[in-house]
């Protein structure tokens, strides 16, 4: 299921990519490094997440970093 999933990302990627070329010609170099270097590191973050379902989200890496801070803060 994971191999399915990860061809399936690929795809729309690919997708992404044919249907934004045209418009991506005529704008110039630095749009087109800046359209792949995000959906490069969009479809990174999609493969792990189908490899890895239980990857901890961007709240959880909020809280690990706050949480002592607020434990300090804490007077009670």
């Amino acid at each position: 299921m994971k191999v399915g999933g990860i061809f399936g990302i690929t795809a729309l990627i690919v997708l992404i990519y044919l249907w934004e070329w045209p418009k991506l010609k005529k704008n110039g170099r630095k749009i087109i490094v800046v359209f792949f270097t995000l959906i490069t590191i969009g479809w990174v973050l999609a493969i792990l997440l189908v490899l890895f379902p239980n990857m901890p989200g961007p709240s959880q890496l909020i809280d690990f970093i706050f949480k002592p801070i607020g434990r300090y803060w804490e007077i009670s």
